[in-house]
């Protein structure tokens, strides 16, 4: 499945198009309401209004307190709301892979988060790059220690509307809310078998995304970015897996983002990990003073 960008001469300049912000363009070296239990899991219409229902069933408001461990279930009856995530995008290009990942904690609720984004090294072309720390919000993305001529303990502010990714890609992670609520736009849906994951036995599905769809379809806070997406790939279908529990709750969403252009195609597959529900998520957006305005210098 080809997702390519509109004027882009090669795969592998489409995505230093994409990372204005530096995150991906480091790592590849260029320059430049509520739920339950799923129902029907054997497949048909019930995988797909499980896999559409995802999104909905992490914003509602937890019902119950507790953190489940990585390596465990929640506790019966804990609701979403928060969840502790863990994130990897992985690139492929001409033999090349990079992988950049990230640990934090997001809040379905209100479209916040907080990542530290960990770059591979020699990625950034020095031998270690200062983690990233990202702050997302809805319509935007927070970055400190963004190098390239920032000063250290300023903080760079992205739109990601204005973004032709909708910062599915650019910042090194996909916002978990927009990785959610992109499968609002499951078109066609294959349901694979039971497995486990991390402790917790979940159902596993196959499909594609619309993004046009989904970004109709999303809330307030997701919509302008996948509206930007829609806008700024050729093709809309995302092929995705994704991996619920018992609760109808997204444990885990495998996204796959192909570039294709003149050169050779470039493949940027984005994974999101969501466990640890219930977990308390404070999020202090930058103060004005400390957001950096100037020139983000080109590497």
């Amino acid at each position: 499945m080809a997702v390519r960008r509109h004027g882009c001469g090669s795969g592998a300049r489409a995505v230093c198009a994409l990372a204005v912000v530096g995150v991906m363009a480091a790592a590849s070296g260029c320059s430049g309401g509520g739920g339950g239990a799923v129902a029907d899991e054997q497949g048909g219409s019930g995988s797909l209004d499980a896999v559409r229902r995802a999104a909905a069933v992490l914003a509602a408001t937890a019902s119950g307190t507790g953190t489940a461990a990585v390596t465990g279930s929640d506790p019966a009856g804990a609701g979403a709301g928060t969840a502790e995530v863990r994130t990897s995008m992985e690139t492929a290009a001409g033999g090349t892979r990079v992988t950049i990942r990230g640990r934090g904690v997001y809040d379905f609720r209100t479209g916040t988060g907080r990542l530290t984004v960990v770059l591979p090294r020699d990625a950034a072309g020095a031998d270690e790059h200062l983690p990233i720390t990202e702050l997302l919000a809805p319509g935007a993305l927070y970055m400190k220690n963004r190098g390239a001529g920032v000063p250290a303990g300023k903080w760079v502010r992205v739109d990601t509307t204005a973004l032709a990714d909708g910062n599915l890609v650019t910042g090194g992670a996909t916002d978990p809310m927009a990785a959610a609520e992109l499968l609002l736009g499951a078109r066609r849906v294959t349901y694979v078998g039971r497995t486990e994951l991390a402790g917790a036995p979940v159902r596993h599905y196959r499909g594609t995304a619309d993004l046009a769809l989904a970004a109709r379809r999303a809330g307030p806070g997701s919509r302008g970015a996948l509206a930007a997406a829609a806008k700024g790939f050729s093709t809309d279908e995302v092929p995705f897996d994704a991996y619920l529990d018992d609760q109808g709750r997204l444990r885990k969403v495998r996204h796959r983002f192909d570039f294709t252009g003149e050169g050779p195609a470039v493949e940027v597959v984005s994974t999101t990990l969501l466990f640890g529900f219930g977990v308390p998520v404070s999020v202090r957006l930058p103060d004005g003073g400390d957001i950096y305005t100037g020139r983000i210098r080109e590497r």
